[in-house]
């Protein structure tokens, strides 16, 4: 991993140098999600938080199943029962 000294500035602000900025895809105004952990703080995109839930969830649901389809099926039930 490759790790850069950043100076801290006013009001607590950090700047993101431009090749890490260039590998990450973020432009002026745009987002990033902080998170505080153990070791320190993990920066990353909306987008890429996104790909790592869906990998997540992929593997605890089968190929072939659609949880839209199944949570559709189970309101549909509910609303028949009423």
């Amino acid at each position: 991993m490759n790790s850069v000294l950043v100076k801290l500035g006013s009001n607590g602000r950090l700047v993101i140098p431009s090749d890490y900025r260039q590998a990450l895809g973020l432009k002026d105004g745009g987002n990033v999600i902080i998170t505080l952990e153990s070791a320190g703080l993990r920066v990353t995109t909306p987008e890429l938080a996104i790909k790592q839930a869906q990998t997540l969830v992929r593997q605890y649901v089968p190929e072939g199943v659609s949880l839209v389809d199944e949570l559709l099926a189970e309101r549909r039930r509910e609303a028949a029962r009423s």
